[in-house]
């Protein structure tokens, strides 16, 4: 598809991109003065207010799935996709965030956890754990990989340019900002990015009110007319919602685990003081509510291009909704909207390049390489600090290589790809960050092999796509996957939870 075929209009739109990006590296600059240290990188050395921690928090929940891609599925899928990603894995998500994130910070601020394995590490006095979850959130890159796609689409899209020079300015500029200036600048531009995302979320929502002008049923109607599937609660064709167990109990299954991840859960242990939760919680909460609606849009890109294609070219399912925004809206507007949705993809982008980086450095190479070198305390800092840059750039490298692929052969969508990894780490993650908040003298036998049963369940149903005894859903859906994982890691947690306090009792 063109962009924006006027000569004129593109040069305007490569203007804010510009300007933008000069607004970020300004961010980055203020608050990489004052990153000396890996701590620093990694939770920040700054008094932020909870109001711009809330609204980072809501911003790095909120990627370029939420944005860009997820909105495809709902175009594609219809009622049974919304119903998924806007209403259920939403409902379980947020109840989730604000039940964790109390209890995580509790702990994390006595032991001075810097990274998600140092809590899970130091919370059962397992440096064996710590090193595991750090080589276990090596498979979030899959979702950096998501965001890159996402980002690469609208902005090839309006600019007109092709997706591989879109994609290598993309990796060459936010994975070199981020080698400096991590969770000091991250909460300044996160905070920015949110109150954009609010406005452009506010724009893509209401961008469809005429589908509406014949009240709800007409709207039904209308989607009834293309295709009776997208008005449907399960929708048969596809292999992620055709039944009650993968379109409501799977979501809310997958909603509660996948606060599980660095990015979100380490916001909380930016909050210099307790009384600070409250408020930080109230602003994320409303924040990402909001945000998750705007799957919705979905439904006005299925109007717009009601047999998916574009001058008689198919649409890719990651492609919908930036085609939408370039068709819809005048210059002005769309460009508004178009740096809505790049900020959606860095927020997040920046949030697990910053996790990822600090767990690589604190988790995987100190503990390795560390102890065999004796340096005074600023030597140490130094050292840190180099390390997680040349983190950043091993990073870099996997993600372009990957992100290149999904761009040229995704399996449906690259949505998939990212599924598969993440979903398996908070999989993994749920029960020794749940148990360790809730559950007291847990022996890290039973967070160990809690974690191994979720991989290896995860992992089997997926590329087995091992069937679901009550339901048409099979392990193909990573969702499915995830919550049989969920599922047999909690009872084997619980099993061996009780049989231990129970032995001991008799003892």
């Amino acid at each position: 598809m063109e962009g924006l075929s006027n000569p004129d209009l593109r040069v305007f739109a490569w203007t804010a991109i510009i300007l933008y990006m000069c607004a970020i590296i300004f961010f980055v600059i203020r608050g990489a003065l004052r990153t000396k240290n890996i701590s620093d990188y990694a939770v920040g050395s700054m008094n932020f207010s909870p109001v711009a921690v809330g609204l980072a928090l809501a911003a790095s929940i909120t990627s370029a799935a939420t944005f860009i891609i997820n909105p495809g599925f709902v175009a594609l899928y219809g009622i049974s996709a919304f119903l998924s990603f806007g209403i259920f894995l939403p409902f379980s998500a947020l109840i989730a965030l604000a039940v964790l994130s109390k209890g995580f910070r509790k702990y994390g601020e006595q032991i001075k956890a810097l990274t998600l394995a140092q809590w899970i590490g130091k919370r059962y006095n397992s440096p064996g754990l710590t090193l595991f979850f750090g080589f276990l959130s090596l498979l979030l890159i899959t979702f950096i990989v998501l965001i890159c796609v996402g980002l690469t689409k609208i902005i090839s899209k309006t600019l007109d340019v092709s997706e591989i020079n879109v994609l290598i300015g993309i990796i060459v500029f936010v994975f070199g900002y981020m080698m400096f200036g991590g969770a000091n600048s991250m909460i300044y531009t996160n905070t920015v990015q949110a109150i954009l995302m609010v406005a452009v979320a506010i724009i893509l929502l209401g961008s469809g009110y005429d589908h509406f002008r014949n009240g709800v049923q007409g709207f039904i109607n209308n989607l009834n007319s293309i295709d009776p599937k997208l008005s449907a609660f399960t929708n048969e064709s596809s292999f992620l919602f055709r039944d009650f167990f993968e379109i409501v109990i799977v979501p809310m299954i997958v909603g509660v685990a996948i606060m599980c991840q660095p990015h979100i859960l380490t916001k909380a242990l930016m909050l210099k003081t307790n009384k600070d939760v409250n408020k930080y919680l109230a602003v994320g909460i409303i924040t990402e509510a909001l945000f998750f609606l705007v799957v919705f849009t979905g439904f006005y890109a299925r109007f717009t291009f009601p047999d998916l294609t574009v001058n008689g070219r198919p649409l890719k399912m990651d492609g919908i909704l930036s085609a939408y925004v370039v068709n819809k809206f005048s210059v002005y507007v769309a460009i508004v909207v178009v740096l809505g949705l790049i900020s959606a993809g860095l927020s997040t982008l920046e949030g697990l390049i910053q996790a990822i980086a600090s767990t690589i450095t604190a988790d995987i190479i100190e503990p390795f390489f560390g102890k065999k070198f004796s340096f005074d305390e600023k030597k140490k800092e130094i050292r840190g600090i180099i390390i997680n840059r040349f983190a950043i750039v091993i990073l870099a490298v996997v993600s372009l290589y990957l992100t290149y692929d999904q761009l040229i052969s995704p399996k449906l969508s690259v949505g998939i790809f990212a599924q598969n990894g993440v979903y398996a780490f908070f999989a993994a993650a749920f029960v020794p960050i749940s148990f360790g908040i809730y559950l007291k003298n847990v022996r890290k036998i039973v967070p160990i092999v809690a974690s191994l049963v979720a991989v290896v369940v995860h992992f089997s149903m997926y590329y087995g796509k091992l069937p679901v005894p009550f339901s048409r859903a099979t392990g193909e859906n990573p969702g499915v996957a995830a919550a049989a994982a969920i599922i047999f890691s909690l009872a084997a947690g619980f099993l061996l939870y009780f049989f231990d306090h129970k032995k001991e009792v008799n003892n």
